[in-house]
């Protein structure tokens, strides 16, 4: 972004493209040799800014925002108050019931879907078996797949306090 904003500028001084709305424009160059042009002369952090003799445009970059610095973090082995863990584990419960109810309704229906895709037979697959397997294959992996969701969930939900 800042070469970019680097080759703007050089660009437009170049041409000779001058913002109307311009006031003075600095070149600052940092102790690395970095250049940077801006309308507002900073001599902080070891930059050295003069005014450049032609106007040029300037794209301002808005500051970086400085993170909002996180809680503390409790000590290890400080413990939070029965109240406020009763209430975290009710509310963990109450989402893993909720997933739970939603992964045993989907390998309900994936189930159902198997069961549909086993009762059809074309002449063709009853000819060649491995033709029906492969057609179901996807659904019995779906069912497989639903149910060790359901399981994972039983477990997890089997381990709350």
């Amino acid at each position: 972004m800042l070469r970019a904003v680097h080759f703007v500028a050089a660009f437009l001084a170049l041409f000779g493209v001058a913002n109307a709305h311009a006031q003075a424009t600095y070149k600052c160059v940092d102790p690395g040799g970095r250049s940077t042009y801006t309308n507002v002369k900073e001599e902080m952090n070891g930059k050295k800014c003069t005014v450049v003799s032609r106007e040029v445009s300037v794209v301002s970059v808005p500051p970086m925002p400085v993170p909002a610095k996180a809680p503390a973090a409790k000590a290890a082995g400080e413990r939070v108050d029965a109240n406020t863990q009763r209430s975290r584990d009710d509310t963990r419960r109450k989402i893993l019931q909720e997933e739970l109810d939603a992964a045993e309704k989907r390998h309900a229906e994936s189930r159902q879907k198997l069961a549909e895709q086993d009762a059809v037979r074309s002449s063709e697959e009853k000819a060649f078996p491995q033709k029906a397997l492969d057609r179901i294959k996807p659904h019995r992996d779906e069912v497989e797949r639903q149910e060790q969701n359901v399981a994972s969930l039983k477990r997890e939900m089997s381990n709350l306090r």
